[in-house]
């Protein structure tokens, strides 16, 4: 892993997102078919808000009966890691391993809201460990 090279250089696909309201059912099904562990969660003007996973979702249909409809607000993390684009490679790795993190939002400040633009995981590094490698 060239530790030299930003978060967007070392970003293999592209971000996948959802609003708030949307459903667990079709948050989970956006991950399936994209073949995703979690959504940006976005406001309606494309800002940040938080981040549902896999596992969430899991955690809730565990929990109740009724869990399909719910609305991705009501389960998603709003405490997560974010590191800009300029963020290099080996800071975001940092930030993943000190947080317990899976992933990192990748996001621009405009006038202090966040606009995410992409999503580093634990698979696109591992995806350059091993080409650097």
């Amino acid at each position: 892993m060239k530790k030299g090279r930003t978060v967007l250089q070392a970003k293999r696909f592209g971000i996948h997102s959802c609003t708030a309201n949307t459903s667990l059912l079709a948050a989970i099904r956006i991950m399936v078919e994209e073949e995703i562990s979690s959504l940006v969660v976005a406001d309606d003007a494309g800002y940040l808000l938080g981040l549902i996973t896999r596992n969430d979702v899991l955690r809730v249909y565990i929990n109740q009966d009724r869990w399909a409809a719910l609305p991705v607000k009501d389960f998603m993390q709003r405490d997560i890691p974010v590191v800009s684009p300029q963020t290099l490679l080996i800071d975001a790795a940092r930030l993943m391993v000190s947080q317990r993190a899976r992933q990192v939002v990748v996001a621009l400040d405009e006038a202090g809201k966040l606009r995410p633009v992409a999503m580093l995981t634990d698979a696109d590094l591992a995806y350059h460990l091993v080409k650097s490698g």
